[in-house]
């Protein structure tokens, strides 16, 4: 009968461990690191602006930097809402074969802004925040208190999963992606501070 109990109770205990895999040391430095390397940078971008740069539009189709950062304002609280969702189903490492793409390989696909998306409704700029201090407000709040869940998390983010444009990614990789989806309209930003029409104040 011990021969028999033992190797079911080693089962029992491989099988708790695997699907409550917590993140690594060197996974939540990096989460921490790209989330507040990406709000520092859009602070730094933001800095001294006018109303009229604020609100200037390359063209009648183009997003002014107002709009891209309440785009940024909507997204952080819609992608984190999606690694809500993640949690709400149970852990599962059987399918971690259908994650194909790398922590690296999200973050430098995400950024690369020749890779062109259409936006959803939802994440469309319609000044919901009421004005432009209060979306970077609303931001920073946000961000803040996604680095404090990062930093605290017993959360098992590798084995509960999202399916994207981009494929299966899992929860923590949706991290990763919404501090590069950051980036990646910091950049825009910038493109528009670069504009040939682009206000000098």
């Amino acid at each position: 009968m011990k021969k028999l109990i033992l190797p079911f109770l080693m089962l029992v205990l491989v099988s708790f461990t695997a699907s409550e895999a917590k993140l690594t040391e060197a996974e939540r430095a990096l989460a921490i690191s790209e989330m507040t390397k990406t709000n520092d940078h859009l602070v730094s971008a933001l800095g001294g602006l006018s109303e009229d740069q604020l609100h200037f539009k390359a063209s009648p189709q183009s997003w002014s930097i107002a709009e891209c950062v309440e785009h940024i304002a909507l997204s952080e609280n819609n992608i984190f809402g999606m690694l809500q969702g993640t949690l709400a189903t149970e852990a599962d490492p059987s399918k971690r074969d259908e994650v194909k793409l790398t922590d690296e390989q999200i973050l430098k696909m995400i950024v690369d802004r020749t890779n062109k998306v259409k936006t959803s409704e939802a994440f469309e700029p319609s000044g919901k925040f009421g004005s432009f201090e209060a979306t970077v407000e609303e931001f920073m709040k946000r961000r803040a208190e996604n680095i404090a869940y990062v930093k605290n998390t017993e959360d098992d983010l590798r084995n509960r999963y999202a399916e994207l444009p981009i494929g299966t990614i899992d929860a923590y990789q949706i991290l990763l992606f919404m501090s590069a989806h950051t980036e990646r309209h910091i950049l825009q930003i910038e493109e528009v501070m670069e504009d040939e029409n682009f206000p000098e104040e």
